[in-house]
């Protein structure tokens, strides 16, 4: 393992975070952030487009050379190869992630799940894919998930499409376990995560005995959280296989308090956003207090939290890129973050979602709707890309 690199991460270092970019990519993502930054845009653009795209007309060419390229790595794996390569140019790893999601039929369960394992054949051996992940709905119906959590008796039918659903989760994970490829298992909505919840502890049970192979997602913006985080990791200690950790602030904030209004129970979110940003710090140390039996993926464009976890691994005297300690962003999302950490050693890697360009919508529009609901989102993004541009004097 390397020594601890002694250089400091700089964070504002546009030459680093854009290193990999071409100026014509560089003035094409700050046209793009420019556009974003409209909230009219970002509101009106999604039905306009789902209307111009189920009446047939062709804009997908506008869509694939606009946001899709930004944010996704192709509608193939084999077109994320490009992506994959520029990252790795960088030293930051690829997550190929399969992003259709909203379907309903078997054989789009059963098309996803076989996609999900070429992933993770794609990234045998291939150190420039270090992490594959997927989603129980890309696999599951999610009205069934849903009478799962509220305790709901199945009905026959019901009960064999779980099974069906156990079965695909399984096989995508002992798949992962064979190739030694870990695999995540993202977060969903709270009224379908007790049983994703359920399937993750499963999966991590049998393929996590001696190192993590499954691991689960935690929504630091639930208040819930963090104190499931510590039980989860005392019965996987109690037995015996190593907890495997995703923590994310989460992305259904909005969604989650207007369900909980609307059925008048309390929000399962986070009084506050300072509230979220303890807990999600807070469950860095206390990975990083537990590090031999928790490996932990920190899911973050929070500038903060990165630099605490960097501060702990130093304080714990832990190599950067120590194999239980990852950092993770989106593709096309705090590139300051990404490649300033990759340069001073830590383990980095970006989510590439890819898909046929439909049925990734949905996902990009969820992009360019964060990007605006963060606040100081995108005008930090505009004001790096400003930054690098003017250093590289351009118009």
């Amino acid at each position: 393992m390397e020594t601890l690199p002694k250089r400091s991460l700089n964070f504002d270092d546009t030459e680093i975070a854009f290193r990999n970019k071409s100026d014509t990519e560089l003035n094409a993502a700050y046209w793009l952030f420019k556009i974003i930054s409209s909230n009219f845009l970002t509101k009106v653009g999604p039905p306009i487009t789902n209307f111009f795209l189920n009446i047939g007309l062709p804009i997908k060419g506008i869509i694939k050379a606009t946001l899709f390229k930004h944010f996704c790595g192709g509608e193939t794996i084999a077109e994320c190869e490009h992506t994959i390569q520029q990252l790795a140019s960088g030293k930051v790893g690829t997550i190929l992630d399969y992003s259709v999601e909203g379907e309903e039929e078997e054989i789009v369960f059963d098309f996803t799940c076989e996609e999900i394992i070429r992933t993770i054949e794609r990234a045998t051996g291939d150190k420039r894919i270090p992490i594959t992940v997927f989603k129980v709905t890309g696999i599951g119906r999610f009205g069934l998930l849903e009478k799962l959590d509220a305790k709901k008796e199945l009905n026959a039918a019901e009960q064999t499409e779980f099974e069906k659903l156990k079965q695909r989760c399984e096989k995508i994970c002992r798949r992962a376990f064979d190739k030694n490829v870990p695999v995540m298992i993202d977060a969903e909505e709270t009224w379908i995560q007790d049983t994703i919840d359920e399937l993750a502890f499963d999966m991590m049970r049998l393929f996590n005995q001696k190192n993590c192979i499954v691991y689960n997602t935690y929504q630091l913006y639930r208040h819930d959280k963090l104190a499931d985080l510590k039980s989860d990791h005392l019965i996987a200690r109690e037995q015996g296989f190593v907890l495997g950790v995703k923590m994310v602030r989460g992305a259904y904030m909005e969604k989650e308090r207007k369900r909980a209004e609307e059925l008048g129970f309390p929000s399962p979110i986070q009084v506050d956003k300072a509230a979220c940003d303890r807990d999600y710090d807070a469950s860095l140390h206390y990975c990083m207090e537990h590090i031999n039996d928790i490996a932990f993926v920190c899911g973050t464009h929070n500038e903060n939290s990165c630099r605490v976890l960097a501060q702990l691994l130093d304080e714990y005297k832990i190599a950067h890129n120590h194999p239980h300690v990852y950092f993770a962003q989106l593709l096309g999302m705090s590139d300051n973050l990404s490649f300033n950490l990759s340069d001073a050693g830590y383990n980095v890697a970006k989510y590439v979602p890819y898909g046929p360009i439909k049925a990734v919508m949905p996902y990009l529009f969820r992009r360019a709707q964060e990007n605006t609901s963060i606040a100081g989102a995108t005008s930090r993004e505009l004001g790096l890309i400003i930054k690098e541009k003017q250093r590289r004097r351009l118009k």
